[in-house]
């Protein structure tokens, strides 16, 4: 088969495939034929559909393009991110849109009692049921509900280890029964632990004052003045 022929068929990196399985899907409650193996992502595109917010790196880490789906005779409705979950036949999706959860408003830097204020900023996070519904929700695996009791509990080290994973995808505000954002509320004691639990690197701080202070000023206007020889010279003596 012709090279032309095969971009003809607009096969989706695909090209050591030269006549792909076609499988069935549903978008949005209308069927569609796609080729098997795509990603969900590349199977809206294949399907001509104009996805436009939903979509970012592409390679599983910025959350955007978070998913329903369900699978073949599956009654369970799941949770994935679009551009890491291949396509079956049978399978039914549709994207999320953006839920509007609530998010706190303020300057970690001015916080007096960052476990304390938890509570302040965010009064709902003691209310968990425990029901595990974000858990279920979690496309990456992570134990949501007890990251948002560890941090309830003021346990901000673990929680932050724990949602080292968490893509801010959301999925999980939308299934709390008690209205929690539980990934805003990692995202607050993550961020309290690094700038208030957290041992501070003195020596970064000296070599940041040093460099405020213009210790290695006249070493810098030196090396930017050089020419070309002169730095592979400088380099050679350095090693």
């Amino acid at each position: 088969m012709a090279t032309q022929d095969i971009n003809n068929q607009n096969v989706i990196d695909q090209e050591e495939v030269l006549r792909p399985k076609m499988v069935t899907v549903e978008i949005a409650g209308k069927s569609y034929q796609v080729p098997e193996g795509i990603t969900v992502i590349k199977a809206l595109w294949y399907t001509g559909q104009e996805v436009i917010r939903g979509i970012g790196c592409l390679g599983g880490f910025c959350g955007a393009c978070a998913t329903y789906y369900r699978t073949k005779d599956d009654p369970k409705v799941r949770t994935c991110l679009a551009c890491q979950t291949a396509v079956e036949d049978g399978m039914s999706f549709s994207m999320v849109p953006p839920f509007p959860a609530r998010k706190a408003i303020y300057n970690m830097a001015e916080l007096k009692d960052p476990k304390q204020d938890l509570f302040n900023l965010y009064p709902e996070a003691p209310l968990c049921r425990n029901c595990n519904a974000c858990t279920d929700a979690c496309p990456q695996g992570i134990n949501v509900r007890e990251g948002v009791w560890r941090a309830v509990f003021g346990d901000f080290k673990t929680v932050s280890e724990i949602f080292m994973d968490c893509v801010m995808c959301g999925l999980c505000a939308p299934v709390c029964i008690a209205d929690i954002a539980p990934s805003l509320v990692a995202l607050y004691a993550s961020r309290a632990q690094g700038v208030h639990f957290t041992e501070k690197p003195e020596r970064l701080y000296q070599r940041i004052k040093e460099i405020d202070e213009g210790r290695y000023k006249a070493e810098w206007d030196r090396v930017l003045t050089m020419s070309e020889q002169e730095l592979a010279k400088v380099c050679a003596e350095l090693k």
